[in-house]
């Protein structure tokens, strides 16, 4: 008896869900993936407060002899017994900042300030969490962007245009290099290119022009062309690979298709058998990975900005982590995710807009 009432009660509950389900198949599975991505969201937060919690060193006392040796002054050197902190000292700091309870209630209330859009202020700079994200986000946006662009435009003009010359020599290595680029490390490529770049004076070794915008567009723009070029050469590079060669896998298996043959039979162009049929079909698979590709482009370009100095956000984690800046390190780390999450959403969403066949639900009648 309590089975079937617990049974009736749940079957009250979900009814709703259902019913949406039935109505709005699309709708209920973007909200799905949306609560999915929150709940994520959530989770990856409290790892990386636990892991920040596990980690060696002390942000506090690095934080109050900072501030002993700014209050000294330059010129002025600090006694050795000054430079002793007392328990008493780094305990007080801690409960001013907060970093005395547990990390658990630490990211609880790290939360209830990003529900009331305060994502803190840095430890270490004393800068408000939001301006120093958004100072470099656009950066590592328009990078990342930029090399989606580069890697989508050329996969899909190569790999289209080998798979008609499926086994020729040029198709062959073609295929080599693309499998060369993709297995190649990409901080090799990275540092290749640097040293590149310093020994033949061509490039700058740094990826970020020295003044800013605002003092010289024109000039702006064609330095930071100058400056970039290295940088977004090696994303590229160690994008291309595995897309170039996904596509061109999956152009031969739909050229392979029964109703390519029949498409054929009747008389149909190549140039319309290639780009209004098979074409259309590479899209899903692609739509599908270039989240993936997305991901692996920010995470990528933590490195790319390390060893070429670009201010991006990548860079600014870098720096949060060697200072143990808790708010700046989960701030970037949920952003980053934030934007890759949103990424998955946004292609899922895409795919059904692509692709008719697709439905989200459980009816069978249409």
């Amino acid at each position: 008896m309590k089975k079937n009432r617990l049974g009736e009660l749940a079957a009250i509950v979900l009814s709703p869900l259902y019913q949406f389900r039935r109505k709005a198949p699309l709708a209920s599975y973007i909200l799905g993936r949306l609560c999915t991505m929150a709940l994520m969201l959530f989770l990856l937060g409290f790892a990386v407060f636990g892991l920040m919690e596990l980690a060696p060193g002390d942000v506090v006392s690095q934080l109050m002899m900072q501030q002993l040796m700014q209050s000294a002054g330059s010129d002025s050197k600090v006694n050795t017994n000054d430079r002793n902190l007392s328990a008493e000292q780094l305990e007080a700091q801690r409960a001013n900042l907060g970093l005395d309870k547990p990390f658990y209630i630490q990211y609880f209330s790290w939360l209830g300030r990003i529900f009331r859009g305060d994502l803190g202020t840095s430890l270490i700079s004393r800068a408000p969490v939001s301006f120093l994200i958004g100072s470099r986000l656009l950066n590592s946006v328009v990078l990342n962007l930029i090399s989606l662009v580069l890697i989508t435009f050329f996969s899909f003009l190569l790999g289209v245009y080998f798979s008609t010359k499926a086994g020729t020599r040029a198709d062959l290595a073609v295929t080599f290099f693309a499998l060369a680029l993709h297995a190649f490390p990409g901080i090799l490529l990275l540092i290749l290119l640097q040293l590149f770049a310093s020994v033949s004076g061509l490039f700058p070794v740094t990826a970020y022009p020295p003044f800013p915008f605002s003092q010289a567009p024109a000039a702006f723009t064609f330095s930071y062309i100058h400056h970039i070029f290295l940088p977004l050469l090696a994303s590229f590079l160690g994008g291309i690979g595995g897309t170039l060669r996904m596509i061109r896998a999956t152009m031969l298996d739909q050229l392979g298709q029964p109703y390519i043959v029949s498409l054929r039979s009747r008389g149909i162009s190549e140039w319309r058998i290639y780009f209004n049929h098979a074409f259309r079909n590479t899209l899903n698979p692609y739509i599908t990975g270039s989240a993936n590709l997305l991901a692996s482009l920010f995470s990528g370009s933590l490195i790319l900005e390390i060893i070429f100095a670009y201010p991006g956000i990548g860079r600014l984690m870098y720096e949060a982590v060697i200072q143990e800046d808790i708010n700046l390190v989960l701030s970037n780390i949920m952003f980053i995710s934030f934007l890759v999450l949103l990424g998955m959403v946004l292609s899922d969403i895409i795919l059904a807009l692509v692709d008719p066949r697709i439905r989200y639900g459980r009816e069978t009648g249409s």
